[in-house]
């Protein structure tokens, strides 16, 4: 590893996105900085976000109620402080996405706009082994709109040997179902595999057989740029506390494309926060939804969450997804070489995650061949935070903003002491 180490070095002495790393908190192990590739579960805390929460709270102390109409950034209008950075990062307009509630919470509003079962068109597709968030939403929609979802929730798997889906496989899906599929809802990126999944083509897809397409970013928005507007995704959904480092259980993410955001007449569960900011406090309950994806807020926001969401946006427009994603690859793929060239690994691992970067984000898989837990535990016990997945997989996320390339050699020398221990 000492050539591995040097290479490195190089690496991050010629990396012009290595001056991050130092504007996050590490958690401390063993008396000094974890090595942390958790970012895909959770995303380390940027040190400017204690500023941005400091400084609500002491509006909050200081203006009490009048700090919904006052100061630089007015509580009423706060989720419009968000838009431009989202904008960017998820390939949107400013008018189809906003800062709101939760991903489920976002996810069932979005179903309950986007999924009308009528005669048969009635099935919707997910992949095998969906994310329960993913799951639980969908098999209860179809259920409230009285269909049975054993047999109106149709789950895709990779056929026996392999670990992902194809696209041809997924489109093949889409067509075969025809005139039935009334929804597609996949992720852009799978959270057990890492693989990332063609939005363009299956949104077209399942489109040229009428259905709608949803797609939960929560491990995309941040991971990888998107162009949500432009591949005429239907609706979108995102977490904001894994690659978009935004605390944990932060605000969630919304995306409704124009066509549909501007429609007012598109059904909706309404919230009085969704009504027009003009009329909004006449109190006068008429229904007059904002034409935009803010027509789909239930309420005021959660300020400190939102404060923390731009603290950490702040980074993200500096960096440019662009930038990140270049690293992103360059790092992902240095990982995946030093694992698949090492002698004590090679028969020992197999990375499930799509060898092809094109076909992947800051993940990495890696299945462990003969042994168990106890690899992931002294990993642990060595300053490394990773994430362990039944049945003996270890998700590792090297993360572009604080992940150098001296951490996946390090990791990987881990690695491999962990398993010539277990030997």
């Amino acid at each position: 590893m000492k050539e591995a180490l040097q290479k490195a070095k190089e690496l991050d002495d010629s990396d012009s996105l290595s001056h991050y790393k130092s504007q996050f908190h590490f958690p401390q192990r063993n008396g000094k900085d974890c090595i942390y590739l958790c970012g895909n579960s959770l995303g380390l805390q940027p040190k400017i976000t204690e500023n941005y929460v400091v400084e609500e709270l002491k509006n909050w102390q200081q203006k009490g109620v009048e700090g919904h109409f006052t100061g630089s950034k007015p509580w009423v209008s706060y989720h419009k402080n968000s838009k431009a950075s989202l904008a960017r990062i998820v390939g949107a307009l400013e008018e189809e996405v906003v800062a709101m509630n939760n991903l489920t919470t976002n996810l069932h509003l979005a179903l309950a706009s986007f999924y009308h079962p009528k005669g048969k068109k009635s099935k919707i597709l997910i992949e095998r082994g969906a994310f329960p968030s993913d799951f639980y939403a969908v098999h209860s929609r179809i259920s409230l709109s009285g269909y049975d979802p054993y047999e109106n929730l149709i789950e895709l798997q990779p056929p026996k040997g392999s670990d992902c889906l194809k696209t041809e496989e997924v489109i093949e899906k889409i067509n075969e179902l025809g005139d039935e599929l009334a929804l597609v809802m996949f992720p852009g990126i799978q959270y057990y595999t890492g693989q990332l999944f063609d939005i363009k083509r299956i949104t077209e897809a399942a489109h040229k057989v009428e259905a709608k397409v949803g797609f939960d970013l929560a491990h995309t928005a941040g991971n990888i740029p998107l162009n949500l507007h432009h591949d005429q995704v239907d609706f979108a959904v995102w977490c904001t506390y894994k690659y978009l480092n935004s605390g944990p259980g932060g605000v969630g993410g919304l995306f409704i494309h124009e066509k549909h955001a501007k429609n007012q007449s598109i059904p909706r569960l309404s919230g009085w926060w969704g009504h027009n900011s003009e009329d909004r406090f006449k109190m006068n309950n008429t229904i007059n939804p904002i034409p935009s994806v803010d027509g789909w807020q239930l309420s005021n926001i959660n300020i400190i969450s939102h404060a923390s969401h731009l603290a950490s946006l702040s980074l993200f427009d500096e960096a440019g997804m662009d930038n990140l994603r270049s690293k992103s690859i360059k790092l992902t793929d240095f990982m995946e070489h030093l694992i698949l060239d090492s002698d004590i690994l090679k028969n020992q691992v197999k990375i499930i995650t799509p060898g092809n970067h094109e076909e992947r984000g800051a993940q990495l898989s890696i299945f462990l061949l003969n042994h168990g837990k106890s690899v992931f535990n002294y990993i642990i016990d060595k300053g490394v935070m990773l994430d362990w997945r039944e049945p003996n997989v270890i998700r590792v996320a090297p993360v572009p903003l604080y992940n150098s390339f001296e951490d996946a050699v390090n990791f990987v020398t881990i690695l491999e002491n962990a398993l010539a221990n277990e030997g």
